[in-house]
């Protein structure tokens, strides 16, 4: 009876040690203001950041932030090293070792050109450049959209383009006219340009090349489809509290608007 009890007081102390191990899930991150970016005091914030926190924090948990360049982040998603990937569109391959929750909110990819290259400009439609000759810089492991993946199997189209894993790398190609153009998220863009000194000679285009909305992907090797559930409540909650559309208003209100 003795070691029925000693041993049903191990289980017990043991079941307490599993049950208290906090809930913490990585959650990639670099410079991409408004969504995520160090502040004055060097705290990492914005959009995406604050709202995982507040909406892990209703669910008991809360994220651990790595840094890292986003076609690494993908591939860590998938081996199961990182947890949470934001801004992340959803895609079939990408569906085969993520789950994706619900999104709420997004904003544009537009096409944004330098000045001197105006002629090149294209007026509706990215395919545009395969006539132009328009150097177009983008990302590695970065999805454009429909339009960009069909040009995307045009050899001429891929011989137009410079990749990078850094978009400021791009930004800073852009200035020194090695590339006429690049894409780039619109609120993003807002807040690089004028932070590079950019505004004088860098333009958003009337080219819109996506209007996906980009949201939270979950490597499924570290995290369920309950979780993932639990999270869309979460977040469902609140936008009917209000508390999610506070987060996104808060960093729209200090993104610089870009001169016509």
């Amino acid at each position: 009876m003795r070691r029925l009890l000693l041993g049903g007081l191990l289980w017990t102390l043991v079941g307490s040690a599993l049950a208290a191990k906090p809930c913490v899930l990585t959650q990639r991150w670099n410079e991409d203001p408004p969504y995520s970016m160090r502040d004055s005091s060097g705290e990492i914030v914005g959009i995406n950041i604050d709202l995982v926190r507040a909406a892990l924090a209703r669910m008991g948990c809360q994220p651990r932030l790595l840094e890292m360049p986003f076609a690494r982040a993908l591939s860590e998603l998938e081996a199961g090293r990182l947890d949470i990937l934001p801004g992340a569109l959803r895609r079939p391959e990408r569906e085969a070792y993520a789950h994706f929750a619900i999104d709420r909110w997004h904003s544009r990819n537009m096409l944004f050109a330098h000045v001197e290259a105006k002629p090149l400009w294209p007026q509706h439609k990215l395919a545009e450049i395969l006539v132009s000759g328009f150097r177009l810089g983008v990302q590695l492991g970065v999805s454009y959209g429909p339009e960009y993946a069909e040009l995307s199997r045009d050899q001429h189209f891929m011989r137009l383009l410079e990749k990078s894993g850094s978009r400021r790398n791009l930004w800073q190609m852009l200035k020194l006219r090695r590339i006429d153009g690049l894409i780039a998220d619109e609120l993003t863009a807002r807040h690089e340009i004028q932070a590079l000194g950019l505004g004088e000679v860098v333009r958003m285009t009337e080219v819109m090349v996506s209007d996906e909305s980009s949201g939270f992907a979950f490597s499924k090797k570290t995290v369920d489809a309950g979780f993932v559930a639990r999270f869309n409540q979460a977040t469902e909650a609140m936008q009917k509290d209000g508390s999610y559309q506070a987060i996104v208003q808060k960093y729209l209100d200090t993104a610089p608007l870009p001169k016509p």
